[in-house]
């Protein structure tokens, strides 16, 4: 066995490069970066969309239509079939439906949808209800009252 056939074990994490230490270790004085350019300062961070001069994917692709989201008026949607799990005679509200998780969000508004059949007579409190929805609630023997917000 020769020491040219010793080979250094595989590091398990690479070692943190330490600039500024001197021109010998060839990270020295600049410690990497070059002279001068945004690249050498500190606080650099180049833009994720920067496509090295080539003009950005976002600037070659066409813009059109129009996107509601902005102004879209969030609401919640409850189907009346989840209100089986309150009891006989409750009065359903918002800040009920949000304590049994139904409603998620504090400024949201919630809309009574038809979906499923409700067994109990409740009186549910929304602002706003499906015609379906009415009628199932009304049918069962309960109230549906319009929240005005």
């Amino acid at each position: 066995m020769n020491l040219s056939d010793v080979k250094q074990s595989a590091r398990r994490r690479r070692r943190r490069k330490r600039v500024g230490r001197g021109i010998g270790t060839g990270t020295g004085k600049t410690c990497g970066r070059g002279h001068k350019g945004a690249k050498s300062r500190s606080g650099y961070a180049r833009a994720p969309t920067y496509e090295g001069g080539q003009m950005p994917l976002f600037r070659r692709l066409p813009k059109r239509g129009f996107s509601n989201v902005r102004f879209a008026d969030p609401v919640a949607v409850v189907n009346v079939e989840a209100l089986n799990r309150f009891r006989k005679g409750t009065q359903v509200d918002p800040a009920r439906l949000r304590e049994a998780g139904l409603v998620k969000g504090r400024d949201r508004r919630v809309k009574i949808l038809g979906r499923g059949e409700v067994t109990k007579a409740l009186t549910v409190r929304a602002h706003a209800f499906s015609a379906s929805a009415r009628e199932r609630i009304e049918g069962a023997g309960g109230q549906a009252e319009v929240i005005e917000a």
